[in-house]
């Protein structure tokens, strides 16, 4: 197909939408045309009149070919002067050039022709996925409009039901159950070139393009407008002009960033009659278009495994005490930097199910961890996970292993969390006891089962810990003699999860009760400790 024939195409499909309208009656033309003349687009227009919404999403139709059928048509508009084009220098009243081939970013206003608009915005849209590296497969469009579009569009409504309200064909619920949003009409005209531009398809990804429009001077009216702000100022005025607020310093900046969440319930909760004598109606006419930010988010990945600590001085997760490091290095940070470096990710967080002490090694099968990376330029394959784990798996430090690495979905996180309390630990540990243990004690040892202890909260984390009493279940138990000592020994145990193995082998000055020390009868500390295995079925 042509250039010519694609737009004689679109000069026809814009032609048979204003047919039908003004066969319609609906809105009678005499009404468009007066629209047109308080500031408000074409788009909005149409988008306003439920019955012919979908015209929003004709790229033709623009002010100057529907003043020109406003000419051919409309006889109030053949027998005077028509003031519709002296909007051609102005933005929409109602949406501020959002629907327009206008838009304002950082380094300036820009222009476009009424026929490349939309796709010179897309092409931007592309050039900041492009920029950022984003490899993608599909996407999603999410639009952020400010509150003073849907004020304006409330005060256009009211508008046209004070000059129309009393004619047959004006309808109020047209304007608020068949209205389509801006967002929506925006949606149509730009998803169909950006599906083109980036070639891939919108619909309900983890990508996410963002248009966020902001107007700075609007805004800053409508805030001023609203009834908190005047309650604000007439308090204000009342102590003799004197400024009472508990921060003097108050400026535009903290004015907006009220959530427009708050600003949209305000409006709603104005009566029609207060908000008449509130704001201008119609609004008053738009020179500066809104601000455009264009930014890219990709919902968080999650790579999951299992990993084994094999160091006494590794902590889980980066520990630093008065600026300085405790420990070599992290779990956190080695599995985490590797995975962010393939991800190109903008940083991750590391979750596990439990902890061990830096002096803990985390032996068996590994204990499951998840690391979530945020806004990831690329989703790695599955070849590509498993470099990571041959990467931090050869490194020549072996602080940490991983095993089972792979790409896993956000549920199980809630199902590591979930599980954590339910889940069963085993233990190795080096104990000293200040006697030898005769076969009597280890009896002792060796036959509990399923054994309730209580445990207050350890003195060494009772700065950080709430003080709290805690039940939990000592599951088993077997000991034995290490060779060639008659005071050290090796105990294996299962326990809940959430159990203090080290005072539950001291007895913590009596705040873990019954322990190792009190049941054998004499004192008992702990040298060393493993974990030997964490029984949970997520990532076997």
């Amino acid at each position: 197909m042509t250039a010519t024939s694609a737009a004689a195409d679109l000069d026809a499909e814009t032609r048979s939408i204003l047919e039908r309208a003004a066969a319609a009656s609906f809105p009678p033309l005499p009404a468009v045309h007066h629209l047109l003349s308080v500031g408000v687009c074409v788009r909005c227009i149409f988008r306003m009149f439920g019955a012919f919404s979908h015209a929003c999403s004709c790229t033709s139709l623009t002010v100057s070919i529907l003043h020109s059928f406003l000419e051919e048509h409309d006889d109030s508009v053949k027998s005077g002067s028509c003031s519709c084009l002296s909007t051609d220098e102005t933005c929409c009243s109602v949406c501020f050039g959002i629907l327009l081939p206008t838009c304002h970013q950082d380094d300036g206003v820009t222009p476009f022709d009424d026929t490349s608009c939309i796709d010179i915005i897309t092409s931007m849209v592309s050039q900041t996925v492009q920029r950022e590296g984003y490899q993608i497969d599909e996407f999603s469009l999410e639009i952020s409009l400010p509150a003073v579009v849907a004020a304006n569009e409330r005060a256009i409504r009211l508008y046209m039901k004070q000059k129309y309200g009393n004619e047959n064909w004006f309808k109020d619920e047209i304007f608020s159950q068949q209205t389509m949003p801006v967002k929506e009409a925006l949606r149509l005209l730009i998803v169909p070139s950006l599906e083109k531009q980036l070639g891939v398809k919108h619909g309900n990804n983890s990508f996410r393009i963002r248009l966020t429009y902001t107007h700075h001077d609007a805004s800053l009216k409508l805030h001023s407008l609203l009834p908190n702000d005047r309650s604000r100022k007439r308090k204000t005025e009342s102590r003799g002009g004197t400024d009472t607020r508990r921060n003097p310093t108050y400026d535009d900046k903290q004015i907006l960033s009220e959530t427009d969440s708050f600003i949209h319930k305000t409006l709603e909760g104005i009566q029609d009659q207060e908000f008449c004598s509130l704001f201008q109606l119609p609004p008053e006419k738009v020179v500066k278009p809104c601000n455009l930010v264009i930014s890219c988010l990709r919902s968080p990945i999650y790579i999951g495994g299992r990993y084994l600590k094999l160091s006494r001085n590794v902590s889980q997760s980066c520990w630093i005490i008065d600026d300085e490091r405790m420990g070599e290095a992290s779990v956190e940070e080695i599995i985490g930097e590797n995975v962010r470096a393939i991800c190109r990710g903008d940083g991750c967080k590391f979750h596990a199910a439990g902890r061990e002490d830096i002096d803990v090694r985390m032996l068996g099968s590994g204990r499951p961890f998840l690391i979530e990376v945020l806004n990831v330029r690329s989703i790695p394959s599955a070849n590509e996970v498993q470099q990571i784990a041959e990467k931090i798996n050869s490194s020549e430090k072996k602080y940490v292993r991983v095993r089972n690495l792979k790409l896993v979905d956000s549920e199980i996180w809630s199902m590591m969390r979930e599980g954590e309390a339910e889940k069963q630990k085993q233990y190795a540990a080096l104990i000293w006891t200040s006697r030898p243990l005769t076969d009597d004690d280890l009896q002792k040892i060796s036959v509990v089962k399923d054994m309730e202890i209580v445990q207050n909260t350890p003195i060494r984390v009772l700065h950080r810990r709430s003080p709290l009493e805690r039940k939990r279940i000592i599951h088993w138990m077997e000991i034995e003699k290490v060779e060639g000592s008659s005071n050290y020994y090796l105990l294996h145990l299962c326990t809940q999860a959430g159990t203090y193995i080290k005072e539950f082998v001291h007895g913590d000055l009596g705040r873990t009760n019954p322990s190792i020390g009190a049941i054998v009868g004499c004192r008992a500390e702990i040298l060393q400790l493993d974990v030997t295995d964490v029984k949970m079925d997520l990532l076997q």
